[in-house]
Formats: C-alpha cells, structure tokens, sequence
C-alpha cells in the first residue's frame, strides 16, 4: 500500500483526531493533502471543523461538570486559566469566538468558560461558527501553502511519496513538540 492509499484512506479521520488533539496543524495539513488530490477539501474542512467543536464541547463540559474536581482545580491554578475568565467577563461573545485564535488560550478557554455562568446553548452556538470559520481558514491555508509546495516540488522533482513523506515528518514532529510542550506547562 502506498503513502498515498493510506492517507486517501485515513486522512480525514487523521485530520479530525490531530485537530482535537493539536488543531493548526492538522487542520493545515488537511488542507495540505487536499490540494495534492488524496481527500476532498470539504472534507478535511468538516473533519477539522468537527475535531476543534468536539474538543472544545469536551473541555467546556468538564468545567461544567467537574469543577471541584482535581483535574479542574490544577487547571484553574494557572495564570492562562484565570486571564480567560478576565477576557471572558470583559468580552464574553467575543472571547468565546476568538480564544482558539489566541496563542495559550485553545485549551484552558473551553473549561474556563465550563466554570463561567455561560449558559451552554451560548457557548455550543458561538464554539460550532467559531470552529467552522477556524477550521475554514486553516484549511484554506493548508491548501494555498499545497500549491506553494507542489510549485517547489516542481523544481526540485522529488517523488509525490518523498514529498507527502516529509510533510508527514514535518507535520508529525510539530505535532509531537506541541504535545510535549503542552504536557509540561499542564
């Protein structure tokens, strides 16, 4: 099976997973193999779309819910956790629609915003157009940065596997680093 079989295979629930897990760069990298033809770019838009929404819903729900929890207490410790709930009183609509936007902010935002009085349908309604519009911009750039990459592979002639190779590497690796970034600052 080819790099390309297995991405046409799995890449939107590729996509989907690595959004709620990391967001940018699997949404722009959705886009990314969009443009070389190995998933539909709905699709990867809808797949990003649903991961960040889920995620977020994920989050908002365990501030909710478990807000005398552990988990929750050593969050809301945090200086990022108690700036949100500063920016959520000031700005309410605004910050719920702009925290994923914001460097720092993807992950705390949705359970401070659980701990907040924000009513749920609220949040649900502006978190679903706010990833939709997130998901749609990142994978827009994924796709105009494909033609960019397609352009240079052009010059340079590496085979289309070699090529989707590295963006995997590369996609990966930035991944993982967020990752182990974000487990240490938890």
């Amino acid at each position: 099976m080819t790099i390309e079989a297995i991405i046409a295979r799995w890449g939107v629930a590729a996509v989907f997973a690595g959004t709620m897990l990391e967001g940018e760069t699997a949404v722009i990298a959705g886009g990314l193999i969009a443009h070389q033809g190995l998933i539909a770019w709905p699709l990867a838009l809808a797949a990003g779309a649903l991961g960040s929404f889920l995620a977020d819903q994920f989050f908002f729900a365990a501030g909710r819910r478990y807000r005398d929890r552990p988990f929750v207490q050593r969050w809301m410790q945090k200086r990022a956790f108690a700036k949100a709930l500063r920016l959520l009183e000031r700005y309410p609509v605004g910050f719920i629609f702009a925290f994923r936007f914001l460097y720092g902010f993807r992950t705390v935002s949705p359970l401070a915003i659980g701990t907040s009085r924000v009513p749920a349908t609220t949040f649900v309604t502006i978190n679903a157009l706010a990833a939709l519009i997130w998901a749609s911009l990142f994978t827009a750039l994924g796709y105009w940065f494909g033609e960019a990459v397609t352009e240079l592979a052009g010059r340079l002639r590496p085979s289309r596997q070699t090529l989707l190779m590295g963006v995997a590497v590369l996609s990966g690796g930035f991944a993982i680093f967020q990752f182990v970034r974000w487990w240490k600052e938890r």
